[in-house]
């Protein structure tokens, strides 16, 4: 059967609660104990994501950062079934002034190759991820840091551009945020994953046994970790990578695996459902599925011929009044996913629905309005999108889903769709380097709060590099992050979604749960689909 609707509305809306009780952290340890004694091993976990680097500074990605939160630690982490970030290589951590957060290590710490990790190793980490600022990697997420200081061994001081930044504790627990040996790590390049493995720079539950990129990662459990995850409940585990959902279907049928793992069609979900032999289960959701715009090289855009500004926001603006995210939703994801009418999914501080509000006719699709702005902006003859989409890291069904999307454009008259896809290691630097005038995303969130949606996409383009720019919503997400007001800051990321929803830098489609298939007797993965988005291996025994 489908996936209930009203279930998935509760798991988005577990999200957003979760999401409201995230602060900073003060105080000590939690302790590093919470995981089961370790057991027999290993654990087999399958996916159809790819590794772009195992270098924190070298990926923004879901299959790069699932990878690296068994392998690296974190000053702050969450626990299994929460999102609330506690100290995990910290021993606390708090805003000693509004402008200063500080952290105290835990003494004693050691990389897996006998390296000593001490606040040298922190001070670099973070200081090497604004330097380098890969166009894949995480360092938008760290524009408030002025600076970084390490005044001893085991004290590191952040000093913030903006104070009362409502979600620093998370963002030290973001893929912006691993930290790595400073004794292997160069400062101004990203370092290739066999160097990464040979030097055995690893402080996590596990450490890498044998690796052939995107085929097959073995993990062996870290003795010495001494993090808050504590010892995992098997003692070695495995990740295998698929080209399509259909192998890892079969493969989790047939006990090959014990866990599957973004992203199955939703078909496969929906037979999986009725096959005893295997459970499906869901997480809170907030996953989003989008359209990014090139703000240069689309229709009209900044470098395009003609360009024409207004004419191009025309495009964007008839484009948002024809898609029709109901009947993507339910012919293509059948219920698995949901219509996303905002830049901020339902269930987060704020969320509204300013798309639906501004486009189509209550959420459906509106020719006449299409066709209004068109003419008004003097666009008499059908325009040629070229919309590029990846069917690999997206799951299989992207495939269906922008079919529609280009059926529903041409649909119109308005359009001529010019359809084309690339596997995921191209595709997630050639849509950041202007070769795609429209293109698919998805974003799987950092952490819990409205905020992960806003300052990583827009201020001056974000990780999109799409020459979006304006500086009214720079002024309000700015606004928004810093505001320890909850009515003032919820009201802030709405102005936010309306301002967005105007100049429509992104065309929000989708919102989406967490789904994972489980073999016979494989134990603990309900504990890891939880609001801080990170799947953790170490929980899982059989």
């Amino acid at each position: 059967m489908a996936l209930n609707k009203k279930a998935l509305h509760g798991a988005i809306a577990l999200a957003g609660i979760s999401a409201l009780a995230l602060t900073a952290c003060t105080g000590p340890s939690g302790g590093g104990s919470s995981s089961a004694p370790a057991a027999a091993g290993p654990i087999a976990y399958g996916t159809t994501d790819k590794v772009t680097s195992l270098d924190p500074a070298g990926s923004y990605d879901n299959g790069s950062f699932m990878v690296m939160n068994q392998i690296y630690s974190f000053l702050l982490n969450s626990k299994p079934g929460g999102a609330e970030p506690v100290p995990d290589l910290a021993e606390s951590s708090s805003f000693t002034t509004p402008s200063e957060y500080t952290v105290k290590l835990k003494s004693g710490l050691k990389w897996a190759n006998g390296h000593t990790l001490d606040s040298k190793d922190v001070k670099f980490s973070f200081d090497r991820q604004v330097a380098i600022n890969d166009p894949a990697g995480p360092a938008s997420l760290l524009t408030n840091i002025e600076s970084v200081t390490a005044p001893d061994a085991t004290t590191v001081v952040f000093k913030l551009k903006n104070a009362n930044d409502q979600t620093f504790s998370q963002i030290l627990s973001s893929p912006a945020a691993p930290i790595v040996d400073d004794e292997v790590f160069p400062a101004d390049k990203v370092l290739s994953d066999d160097e990464i493995i040979k030097a055995n720079a690893f402080h996590g539950q596990y450490t890498i046994d044998s690796y052939k990129k995107n085929e097959l990662v073995s993990f062996k459990a870290f003795a010495d970790y001494q993090g808050v995850l504590g010892k995992p409940a098997n003692d070695a585990a495995t990740i295998k990578y698929y080209a399509s959902p259909t192998n890892l279907k079969l493969e989790i049928q047939q006990g090959a695996i014990d866990v599957a793992f973004r992203s199955l069609s939703a078909t496969d979900i929906d037979d999986l459902r009725k096959d005893s032999k295997v459970k499906v289960l869901t997480g809170p959701g907030g996953e989003i599925r989008y359209i990014t715009f090139n703000f240069d090289t689309m229709p009209y855009g900044t470098k395009a011929a003609g360009a024409d500004p207004a004419k191009a926001l025309a495009v964007r603006q008839a484009v948002a009044n024809l898609v029709d995210r109901q009947a993507i939703a339910d012919q293509v994801y059948k219920g698995t996913y949901l219509p996303l009418y905002s830049n901020v999914p339902s269930g987060f501080l704020g969320a509204n629905e300013s798309f639906k509000d501004a486009y189509g006719d209550a959420g459906k699709p509106s020719l006449d309005k299409a066709k209004k702005v068109l003419a008004d902006a003097g666009i008499t003859e059908p325009v040629a999108l070229n919309l590029q989409y990846n069917p690999d890291h997206y799951g299989g069904s992207s495939g269906d889903e922008y079919a529609m999307v280009k059926e529903q454009l041409e649909k119109s008259g308005l359009f001529t769709v010019n359809l084309q896809s690339t596997e995921w290691v191209t595709y997630s630097k050639a849509s950041r380097a202007d070769e795609y005038p429209l293109f698919q995303f998805g974003w799987f969130p950092d952490f819990s709060d409205a905020d992960n949606y806003l300052t990583p996409f827009f201020p001056e383009g974000g990780f999109l590099k799409n020459h979006y720019n304006n500086a009214t919503v720079n002024e309000l997400i700015s606004k928004q992050l810093t505001d320890a007001d909850k009515t003032s800051r919820e009201s802030a990321i709405k102005d936010v979604q309306n301002a967005l929803a105007k100049d429509i830098s992104t065309l929000p489609l989708l919102q989406g749960a967490q789904v994972a298939v489980v073999g016979s007797g494989v134990n603990g993965v309900d504990k890891t689909l939880d609001p801080s988005f990170k799947f953790r291996l170490g929980v899982i025994s059989k």
